[in-house]
């Protein structure tokens, strides 16, 4: 049996929670969340408010934020209360108890973790009942944050990523006319500084829900501290609030040196003037400027300013100006020119970060079984060279290759300090052809059958330019469906986990599309279509994708929601 949600969820109803009907509850939270960008668009911010009110106390919202927080990573962590919800009826129970009135969130569970720098960074454990509330209130506040964030902010940002980030500095340094100088900013303690009396003015949720969250303190060792500023940091709703914090200054900075193009609107590129341009990626951004003297004098006093209205400093020792034929590093890169040709590579922070993680593994399994290291290694090659590889990183994932077999071969020496070069090589090592070295291990499978195992290497990784997601871009707004759906097709092409998904949608269909039912070749081109649109609850597992032509999306039915 399916329960049938309904707008509201009645005060203390409990539901069997395997008889939820989840697709209904996502149809139920998207349709919401499409009628508050709607609203937005139309300036009608009463009826943003109702909807988020509709859709706070809706039992879809309550069953979908309870649902994330007990299937993320963090669902066997409990906060000051010891409490995790890990049965079926505790799930069902922890629904009915999500409720506006009387709510009292506990203080965060304190914890430290060591940062790059050798300090630490401050963590906020939530109870899971208080997870839960900033998962519902976030469903609500964050299509009002996507429709009114800064075009070039791409930190915790639904379909957005690093990547983009990346691309922006790109273009905008790439070009024979680009700035030459860049304001490096950092803000000192973004977290934990942001003024409490300019959220709960300025942030446009629930004052009093918003109040309790950044009033409720923290527990470190047996001891409770009360929070005067900041958001609750390991709160599901924290990334939403710094970023809504934050936006705006790409707009003050626009409407202060953009020219205005012909439609009213500012431009944010090379038409610029004073070739003035913000890319920013949660707390860290670059601002770049034809010239040093008007980052000193104008930029940085307007950013300083616009921190200070919401309690924040720039950090004095990561706030620089730099000039381009320097280079800078920006999230794990280096974007340089050289001779005039930009170049963004992995910086070398990045690059040592990666190998000294690679030897503390390596290290610290020197009796492991060549296997078992082998597993240990391959997802963090994977994922590091994955991280990369748009950028120009072709020469240093050779050399990165090379230290790691430099580790390997030290390891095998180790372990066999009697055998001659020969036979460790044999034993451990093979040639792969073109491919040189391959750090090999033969092991029986399930089946009985031996079976290969491989070290990946970062140079099997091929070097892909990274498709830029549009400024405008917005994931709650149904308009933009179709733009994400190719961005999906793009994406599921460019891994091979993807690519398989992609034949098993072509073989299901027998190679035709479903609108025309006419052949899918490599001339007639392909498209990834939603049989149930993402706006009406629908997701991107193969069950709700099919292939069809590129002229047949405008055959399929229009989003006829109000």
């Amino acid at each position: 049996m399916n329960v049938v949600t309904s707008a509201c969820a009645a005060s203390g109803f409990e539901v069997d929670w395997h008889s939820i009907n989840w697709g209904q509850c996502h149809q139920q939270v998207r349709r919401l969340q499409a009628r508050i960008v709607k609203a937005i668009q139309e300036g009608r911010w009463g009826k943003v408010k109702a909807l988020q009110w509709l859709l706070t106390h809706s039992f879809s919202g309550k069953a979908i934020a309870v649902k994330r927080v007990t299937e993320n990573k963090g669902k066997k962590t409990s906060g000051v209360d010891g409490k995790t919800w890990s049965t079926p009826k505790a799930k069902s129970q922890a629904m009915s108890s999500l409720r506006r009135r009387g709510y009292q969130p506990l203080p965060l569970r304190r914890v430290y973790i060591p940062k790059s720098n050798g300090k630490e960074r401050p963590l906020g454990i939530p109870t899971m009942k208080d997870r839960a509330m900033q998962a519902l209130y976030r469903l609500a506040l964050e299509p009002v944050s996507e429709t009114t964030a800064d075009p070039n902010s791409y930190g915790f940002r639904p379909e957005r990523s690093t990547a983009d980030a990346r691309e922006q500095c790109f273009t905008v340094l790439s070009r024979a006319y680009a700035p030459q100088w860049i304001l490096e900013g950092d803000i000192k303690g973004c977290f934990d500084n942001i003024s409490h009396q300019w959220m709960l003015e300025n942030i446009p949720m629930d004052k009093s829900i918003l109040q309790k969250w950044l009033k409720a303190g923290y527990v470190y060792q047996n001891k409770l501290f009360p929070t005067e500023a900041g958001t609750p940091q390991g709160g599901i709703i924290s990334p939403t609030l710094s970023n809504m914090t934050l936006d705006g200054l790409e707009t003050l900075l626009m409407n202060r040196f953009a020219l205005s193009n012909r439609t009213g609107r500012f431009s944010h590129g090379m038409a610029a003037r004073h070739q003035v341009n913000l890319v920013r990626y949660a707390d860290d951004f670059i601002i770049t400027s034809r010239s040093k003297e008007l980052l000193e004098s104008e930029i940085r006093p307007m950013v300083e300013n616009f921190l200070h209205e919401r309690g924040l400093l720039l950090s004095a020792e990561k706030t620089k100006i730099t000039h381009i034929d320097e280079g800078f590093d920006f999230l794990g890169w280096n974007v340089r020119k050289y001779k005039g040709k930009l170049l963004i590579k992995p910086a070398k922070k990045s690059v040592k970060a990666f190998l000294d993680e690679i030897r503390a593994t390596v290290k610290a399994n020197n009796q492991a079984k060549q296997t078992n290291l082998i597993r240990l290694l391959n997802p963090k090659i994977r994922g590091w060279a994955n991280y990369h590889k748009a950028a120009v990183a072709k020469v240093i994932f050779s050399k990165v290759d090379n230290e790691i077999w430099k580790l390997l071969w030290r390891w095998a020496l180790r372990r066999h300090p009697k055998k001659s070069g020969l036979w460790i090589r044999r034993k451990y090592f093979s040639s792969n052809g073109s491919r040189g070295w391959g750090f090999n291990a033969t092991f029986l499978a399930s089946d009985g059958k031996p079976r290969r195992m491989t070290l990946v290497k970062a140079t099997d990784t091929v070097i892909r330019r990274h498709d830029k997601i549009k400024m405008d871009a917005n994931p709650y707004d149904p308009n933009w469906e179709p733009y994400f759906e190719g961005r999906l097709g793009l994406k599921m092409k460019g891994s091979q986990k993807g690519k398989r998904q992609l034949l098993i949608l072509w073989l299901e269909q027998a190679g035709k599309c479903s609108i025309c039912s006419l052949r899918i070749t490599k001339e007639t081109r392909w498209r990834i279509h939603h049989i149930l649109s993402k706006s009406k609850g629908g997701k991107d597992n193969l069950s709700n994708l099919t292939l069809i032509h590129p002229n047949c999306l405008y055959k399929t039915k229009p989003n006829t929601d109000k």
